[in-house]
């Protein structure tokens, strides 16, 4: 009779990883990233635009997505592209300008990191290290996150099995460094009406599997700005501790990922909305006041 190649997982069997094991940590694994946590009772919100492209960009989003409830800031300053002639973001100058926003908000900031080379200088701005879908097996680069010490935003990588995720997430907490937060981004799959298949039955079965927190980026598992809030609604109703999303104030003039990314009033509104599935499903969104660095 044929089973169910999971079942394996789900009943503890040897494919677990022993760190990221449920079996292993019954108790859900707190991040704590400068007085935001993750994995609780309270789910955050992460928003911000795909990359730093100038200061008016950043900063006149960044303050509007605080003002609507986001913990946290996300931006990005070395962009993987998958063209070399795309915009590849503004390297430290990015990383300096997240500083300079998160001293007048307070909110935390997680930016991401794609080469070892770089890890000290993007660890030296970051309050969370985000290591993306195309690194998810980096292993020098998931090492030196363990090592690192500091929380860090482990995405799916867009052709991984659930199984290969934890096991990237197994190589930092080899190395020590347990403050790791799994982020469903969409999987790569046949279809193309939207940029991935956002697998949203991955969040019960990571949380099943792993004690690690689960967030969901609706943005890049759609590629659709006006499926994010539906998407994103759906990803806490699932039981997501999070999500991340991409917030523009100029969409249309976004030089990456525009078409994906909500406009200010649009995250506005879809806050609003978030507020009452989370009170559905028995979560609230986060009031956790940011600490200043």
């Amino acid at each position: 009779m044929e089973t169910n190649p999971c079942n394996k997982l789900i009943n503890g069997g040897s494919s677990i990883p022993s760190k990221v094991s449920r079996k292993t940590n019954q108790e859900n694994t707190i991040v704590n990233i400068k007085g935001v946590q993750a994995g609780g009772s309270e789910i955050i919100i992460i928003a911000g635009p795909c990359a730093v492209e100038s200061r008016e960009q950043l900063f006149e989003t960044a303050r509007s997505v605080k003002s609507d409830g986001a913990n946290i800031l996300r931006g990005g300053a070395f962009k993987p592209r998958t063209s070399p002639y795309n915009f590849q973001g503004l390297g430290e100058d990015g990383l300096k300008l997240l500083g300079i926003i998160r001293e007048e908000t307070g909110l935390p900031i997680v930016t991401e990191v794609m080469d070892t080379r770089q890890f000290e200088m993007v660890a030296s701005y970051a309050d969370m290290i985000q290591i993306g879908s195309r690194n998810m097996q980096n292993y020098p680069l998931l090492k030196e996150a363990g090592m690192c010490r500091k929380p860090v935003l482990l995405k799916r990588g867009m052709m991984a099995t659930v199984e290969e995720f934890l096991l990237a997430a197994e190589y930092i907490l080899s190395q020590g460094n347990d403050q790791v937060i799994l982020c469903e981004r969409g999987i790569r799959t046949f279809e193309t009406s939207t940029r991935n298949t956002l697998d949203l039955s991955a969040v019960p079965m990571l949380k099943r599997l792993s004690h690690l927190p689960v967030i969901v980026d609706p943005s890049h598992g759609t590629g659709l700005r006006w499926m994010v809030p539906a998407m994103a609604k759906a990803a806490i109703a699932a039981g997501a501790d999070g999500l991340i999303m991409e917030v523009h104030y100029k969409p249309e003039e976004a030089i990456c990922d525009g078409y994906q990314s909500l406009d200010l009033n649009e995250f506005g509104q879809l806050m609003a909305d978030l507020k009452k599935i989370a009170i559905a499903v028995g979560r609230e969104i986060s009031l956790t006041k940011p600490s200043h660095v």
